[in-house]
């Protein structure tokens, strides 16, 4: 059995809040996969289902993020999950809005939730850094941290939801790399061929040809003076043989 594990604040108060981004991608998860109904247990909301052929139990805890670790604990305990089958959702600072990282163990990056699962299970789980960006100054971080996504975020924030749980499966499978590949593809699609360009080119190339097929070779007025030139040497040689006359005339 895999654990995943969402990151956030719980209440209506903080439901759209940046620091509730695991929330958010855990929760598409269950949705898309129709996980069972979420229930009370282990100081959090825990739901289960399969993915492929994986079980996988998700826990929300609610022991606010500073406690997260606490609930974690009792779901790693009760079900005997090794840690390195625990992945953890969570907003990170110090990435970008929309951009994704995994890792496997490391530090804590002054995320008081990671601190806090890191006390109770120690460090070697995988965990799923969200970027929601950085304010720029220190002491605008808390204010940007519980703050709501704006309506400017909508775009990329939705797309990475869905790309999240669309490509779950190669998570699941081991397949990391491939997995975070697919979800920068479906947050930032590659670039369309320019076709306009091609289209202009190709007409470019058309005219050319038409052109050369129907134009006529030009004649220029030095080849038409040398051509009426020769015409009146032959003619005058051939009036001269006619006109003169021989001695035996």
């Amino acid at each position: 059995m895999l654990l995943f594990v969402g990151l956030g604040n719980p209440g209506q108060k903080y439901e759209n809040n940046r620091h509730n981004i695991g929330f958010m991608a855990v929760d598409d998860i269950v949705h898309r996969h129709n996980f069972s109904p979420w229930r009370s247990r282990f100081q959090g909301k825990t739901s289960d289902g399969r993915i492929g052929t994986e079980k996988v139990l998700i826990l929300k805890p609610e022991t606010y993020m500073n406690e997260s670790g606490r609930a974690v604990g009792e779901a790693i305990r009760f079900f005997k999950i090794n840690p390195e089958d625990v992945f953890v959702f969570y907003d990170e600072l110090d990435l970008a809005p929309g951009k994704l990282r995994i890792k496997k163990a490391g530090g804590s990056g002054g995320h008081n939730g990671i601190k806090s699962i890191d006390a109770h299970i120690g460090k070697e789980y995988w965990r799923l850094r969200m970027g929601i960006g950085h304010p720029g100054h220190k002491e605008r971080v808390t204010g940007h941290v519980l703050g709501d996504f704006s309506k400017t975020d909508q775009d990329w924030l939705s797309k990475e939801i869905d790309a999240i749980s669309r490509h779950i499966d190669l998570l699941v499978k081991g397949d990391s790399p491939g997995f975070m590949s697919k979800v920068a593809q479906d947050i930032t699609p590659p670039k369309s061929k320019k076709i306009p360009a091609q289209k202009a080119s190709s007409a470019s190339t058309t005219r050319d040809q038409n052109t050369l097929k129907t134009a006529k070779p030009e004649t220029s007025k030095a080849d038409s003076d040398i051509k009426n030139s020769n015409d009146g040497w032959q003619s005058t040689l051939a009036n001269w043989f006619s006109n003169s006359k021989t001695p035996q005339d």
